[in-house]
């Protein structure tokens, strides 16, 4: 043996080029051991890997111009996309395929029959979204820049309905991204916690409304203890129950999340546990102090 491991061995990197234009291309592979120096900057690689942290780190190293993976039907601890934000982290595009629409090890079909279920947020200032066909998203990333490759600096923030009165639903992933214009205006759908530092962000802000996350729970409920806090102060707020919707982003927990816990001032508006998110949302948009 000469002491070196066999991703040092290994020389052949067998890839094939599906698109090319403009000097750019996309270029599907078996594994994601594959990804070499040949694909820095220019390419659009689609290797039918899952996208772990592992695998994200032999990409990362080559800096690629995009990646659209296998998500490996995401299994425990979703591990199988953990590593979209490891690349998120690092300012690179990526994507994962549902794995139920795309062999594994098999790179021609994740790009011809792949179906993409998660993004990450680079990718989605490319404009990729849930739901597109591989094919379409590496498209995508082959003809668009991501508009935001500074992720610290992320405010994701949308106004998603708006009341006769001037109020609003706002959706924003953290509470600490409230604006000023938000105080006794808008319902704030956020995905951080709801334990005591998050009341303090809430007493801050001042909103109309808020649904933050239950973050799990957790020991003695201080996942959600800023409810009573916030009661106290007379604002009307609820939790994103975290077995519905991850922790951290608020599109999805107004998507599809459902209402664990709430307090007083929300009950009073109609608020119940086990309603979906947006309705909560609404229900707390058109009711009274």
């Amino acid at each position: 043996m000469d002491g070196k491991t066999l991703l040092e061995r290994e020389q052949e990197h067998p890839q094939d080029v599906v698109v090319e234009r403009d000097g750019r291309r996309v270029v599907t592979m078996d594994s994601a051991r594959y990804v070499d120096a040949g694909n820095t900057l220019t390419d659009v690689v689609v290797p039918a890997s899952y996208i772990g942290v592992l695998p994200a780190r032999m990409i990362a190293i080559h800096r690629p111009r995009g990646v659209i993976g296998h998500d490996a039907c995401v299994g425990k601890d979703g591990a199988g996309i953990a590593g979209l934000w490891y690349l998120e982290a690092l300012g690179i595009p990526a994507a994962t395929a549902d794995g139920m629409t795309a062999d594994m090890g098999n790179g021609a079909d994740l790009y011809e029959s792949g179906v993409v279920k998660h993004v990450n947020y680079i990718a989605e200032t490319c404009g990729v979204k849930a739901g597109m066909t591989v094919r379409e998203a590496a498209d995508v990333l082959l003809d668009n820049d991501p508009t935001d490759t500074e992720v610290g600096n992320k405010v994701r923030r949308e106004v998603v309905e708006t009341h006769d009165s001037g109020r609003r639903v706002v959706v924003t992933d953290s509470i600490v991204w409230a604006y000023p214009e938000d105080e006794n205006t808008s319902v704030l759908v956020t995905a951080g916690h709801t334990g005591r530092s998050g009341a303090k962000f809430l007493l801050e802000a001042k909103p109309w409304g808020f649904i933050c996350h239950d973050g799990g729970m957790s020991k003695n409920r201080s996942g959600i203890a800023g409810l009573q806090t916030a009661d106290e102060a007379g604002l009307a707020g609820a939790c994103i129950d975290g077995t519905t919707a991850p922790i951290g982003d608020a599109f999805l927990g107004y998507a599809h999340g459902l209402i664990s816990a709430h307090n007083e001032a929300a009950a009073r508006r109609g608020v119940q546990a086990g309603m979906t998110v947006k309705e909560a949302a609404h229900l707390l948009l058109v009711g009274e102090a």
